[in-house]
């Protein structure tokens, strides 16, 4: 049966299989044998790709449950941020005063109580709870994963309170959001990706000088924070009808002076990549001075702020450069060489050279990207980059262009 399909591929985590079903005429609001529905399941996993799949398909984000929840409250109690924001898109603003006033109490009591007291409270599980660190492919962010009597949750219960006091009206001042994002000096953690993210949407004065008030804050986390907030604003939209950013030269006149004055690495990353996403030609010097410094999430920031045009790049010692780093003993520097490179479109012999030799790297999908850009390039050992690729997952794969360039090479090769 279709359901029964449905609930398998749901289960297994397939996005492209479940739209695939619901295309077919299967139920979005499909439940399993115990009467869970098929969008439970998907935020009980984790799993923003198929609880999207299952919103766009009309799956009810408030949906009244027999314990008196929703799939949306589940999901604030999950800790998830990026699919509490998804399920907030799908509300329609049909969510009325009261429910929006539970849902802050939710996330405000997990926030407070914190996550592995709050799964303690509600599984009444005795012993230590297992924790593990995680990147959420569909939000982008960092969590723990806490496990407990059976039952899991996310510790992003700050940033979801974060998402929806923003969604709901309520305004927290810039200190409030910065003692949320700092709380456990974790510049990565989703909490203070949302708390960043909620300060940038608002665009405004106040805001861009209590950022730059940081500059010269003794706390590197603090200075990360203001780093953080000035690349944001420096890539956010003009809130009138305009194609300029307001902020975007502002934000070259902080960050150039604050890139060579900055000692603590992680600061000195985030000002370069904001720095990366500006036009300047000084941007390019900056980024060079530092390839060879000793924190490889510095060098990691070098190859995006050498500045290029469509086909080439302009600095002559550009691709030395790249190249050098395309060898350096950090994984995480080569993979930013390799993305950098791998579409762009001035593919000459020496970036082709350099694609090559990311044919034996340890990470797949280097190796595949790698290929990907040989075989755009016209280079022959696209197919045996494509031998060493191994076997892949297509599961995880509902897009096959990357995977599809060389027979696309094959074609072209052969008329």
């Amino acid at each position: 049966m279709a359901e029964d399909r449905l609930i398998g591929a749901v289960r297994a985590g397939h996005a492209h299989v479940v739209r695939d079903i619901l295309r077919a005429g299967a139920d979005p609001e499909t439940t399993d044998a115990g009467g869970v529905p098929a969008l439970c399941l998907a935020v009980g996993a984790f799993d923003g790709y198929v609880a999207e799949v299952l919103l766009e398909a009309g799956a009810d984000p408030l949906r009244p449950l027999p314990d008196g929840s929703t799939p949306l409250l589940r999901t604030v109690t999950s800790g998830n941020a990026g699919l509490t924001a998804s399920m907030l898109g799908h509300t329609a603003n049909r969510l009325r005063a009261e429910e929006q006033t539970d849902l802050l109490a939710c996330a405000r009591h997990w926030c407070e109580t914190g996550a592995e007291p709050g799964l303690r409270h509600a599984t009444g599980a005795p012993g230590p709870a297992g924790s593990r660190r995680i990147t959420d492919r569909f939000g982008h962010n960092e969590y723990n994963v806490i496990t407990l009597g059976g039952m899991s949750v996310y510790d992003g219960h700050a940033a979801v309170l974060t998402c929806l006091e923003a969604r709901f009206g309520v305004h927290r001042s810039f200190d409030e959001l910065l003692a949320r994002a700092v709380a456990r000096a974790d510049g990565s953690h989703a909490d203070w990706s949302g708390a960043t993210a909620v300060l940038a949407d608002r665009l405004d004065e106040e805001t861009w000088e209590a950022a730059l008030a940081l500059r010269s804050d003794p706390d590197p986390l603090r200075r990360l924070f203001a780093a953080d907030l000035v690349w944001l604003f420096s890539i956010a939209g003009s809130p009138v009808l305009s194609d300029e950013c307001p902020f975007e030269r502002r934000a070259l006149d902080v960050l150039l002076p604050w890139a060579v004055e900055e000692t603590d690495p992680a600061v000195l990353a985030s000002v370069l990549c904001g720095l990366s996403g500006l036009d300047d030609p000084r941007i390019e010097e900056v980024g060079l001075a530092y390839r060879a410094h000793p924190d490889p999430r510095v060098r990691s920031q070098v190859p995006s702020t050498l500045w290029k045009t469509r086909y080439a790049y302009t600095h002559p010692k550009a691709l030395d450069v790249l190249a050098a780093l395309a060898r350096d003993p950090d994984a995480s520097v080569r993979w930013t060489v390799c993305e950098q490179l791998y579409e762009f479109e001035g593919r000459g012999p020496a970036v082709a050279d350099i694609l090559a030799g990311f044919l034996d790297e340890d990470n797949q999908l280097v190796r595949i990207k790698a290929v990907s850009g040989l075989a755009d390039a016209n280079d022959p050992r696209c197919v045996e980059g494509a031998r060493l690729i191994g076997p892949v997952d297509l599961a995880e794969w509902p897009d096959t262009w990357l995977l599809d360039a060389v027979s696309r090479y094959e074609q072209r090769r052969d008329g």
